[in-house]
């Protein structure tokens, strides 16, 4: 961090500079990271076994938020849009609003939420790890590629079960949306399911899909590429951790708006 005084001082402006070169820089170097990935990705042979218990992993420290997140986000949102309904008699239509919401916007926004806040901090966290105690520099100086050996499973896996997540927050969405209006603000039960598909559909499911899919690859990437280059020994490591949830929520909502405009455009 650059102080007022470092930035006021003429003796130290060249400091400043350099300190403005940062931020490009690392970008770059995400995008290197970003490529090389993509690059690898056909490479064989494929790590199945380090896929498989990346996801696992990843699943085991996600459902359990991803539950406790969903219900209230749900449910709260839900309540919303049917005070709103039943304030013009359209109580009975809370079944198209409730789909709108969890489909398009809630399922995928809480799986970020836990794909950038668990998934992503833990891969980020072994990364980093790794890299302290040079595990990292000694994997190539074996001619092993760590990009094709760590970061392809670890961005794959993220991804599936970003798929997964997506799909268990919307059942869960839906259900409790349903046990809400139904039972504590007199929708019709049926009214509440037939009304659903008026203004969602399988397009809807699909992109609400693409989206969990593409921030699932987004925060490993991120999560990847800061425990790839964390320095500093253990403090480094925590500063990537911290790094990676915030620059991970940051890039993770700009895409959802972008892939939001251009879908409803």
């Amino acid at each position: 961090m650059v102080d007022s005084g470092e930035i006021s001082s003429p003796a130290r402006w060249g400091r400043t500079r350099s300190a403005a070169e940062v931020v490009p820089r690392a970008v770059g170097e995400f995008f290197g990271t970003t490529l090389d990935t993509l690059r690898t990705l056909p490479r064989r042979p494929f790590q199945f076994r380090e896929f498989v218990h990346q996801a696992w992993f990843i699943a085991s420290v996600s459902i359990v938020p991803t539950l406790l997140i969903a219900i209230p986000f749900c449910v709260m949102v839900i309540f919303q849009i049917n005070v709103l309904l039943n304030e013009i008699g359209a109580i009975d239509l809370s079944g198209a609003g409730a789909g709108i919401a969890v489909i398009r916007e809630i399922g995928p926004v809480a799986t970020v939420l836990v794909v950038a806040g668990a998934g992503a901090t833990a891969i980020c966290a072994d990364l980093g790890a790794r890299t302290i105690r040079e595990e990292i520099d000694a994997m190539r100086v074996l001619g092993i590629d760590p990009i094709h050996r760590l970061v392809v499973p670890r961005v794959l896996a993220s991804t599936v079960v970003a798929l997964f997540l997506n799909g268990l927050v919307t059942a869960v969405g839906l259900t409790g949306g349903y046990l809400y209006a139904v039972y504590l603000q007199g929708a019709t039960p049926g009214q509440f399911i037939t009304a659903i598909p008026l203004l969602t559909g399988i397009p809807d499911l699909l992109v609400s899909e693409l989206k969990a899919g593409i921030f699932g690859l987004l925060a490993a990437l991120v999560a990847c590429h800061l425990g790839l280059h964390a320095k500093g020994g253990p403090k480094g490591v925590g500063d990537a951790v911290n790094q990676t949830v915030v620059f991970s929520f940051v890039l993770l909502f700009l895409a959802n708006s972008i892939i939001t405009t251009l879908w409803l455009h």
